[in-house]
């Protein structure tokens, strides 16, 4: 019997509701990712980290405003075009291959998440739209060079 799951759109679609931008934890930076995002707010990577990012542990993230929503969202993502590696990969996330469990967690503030996926078909979909969005970024920074 097959699965009536096989692609990561077949168990997500984005509704754009920002649910994703709001919330704990915050959204984690790369170096690549502040390079990005400063370039195209114009604004020099130290003053960048200064006024939009703070420390989690050892990992720059994207401060908050008062209701909690990433600092660069206002009804939509105001720098969508370079928005950082971990908001390219939601809700294609390491941390559902090694949980499963968590995707079922996220699907209760994510409506577009699929929940009730079977765990071994969740990891598989998950684990291939990660190598795809690590294929397609590779491929971009190789033609940028």
């Amino acid at each position: 019997m097959d699965s009536e799951f096989k692609t990561g759109s077949d168990i997500f679609q984005c509704t754009q509701c920002g649910a994703c931008c709001k919330g704990y934890g915050g959204t984690y930076v790369t170096e690549a990712d502040i390079t990005k995002i400063s370039a195209y707010i114009n604004c020099p990577e130290k003053t960048f980290v200064e006024k939009y990012c703070t420390k989690s542990g050892k990992k720059l993230i994207l401060k908050q405003g008062p209701d909690e929503s990433c600092i660069f969202f206002d009804a939509n993502c105001t720098i969508h075009p370079v928005k950082p590696y971990m908001c390219r990969a939601w809700p294609f996330i390491k941390a559902v291959v090694d949980q499963p469990e968590n995707w079922e967690a996220m699907g209760n503030s994510c409506p577009g998440i699929k929940k009730n996926v079977p765990q071994t078909i969740l990891k598989k979909i998950v684990s291939m739209e990660i190598e795809k969005l690590n294929t397609r970024l590779s491929n971009f920074y190789r033609r940028a060079d």
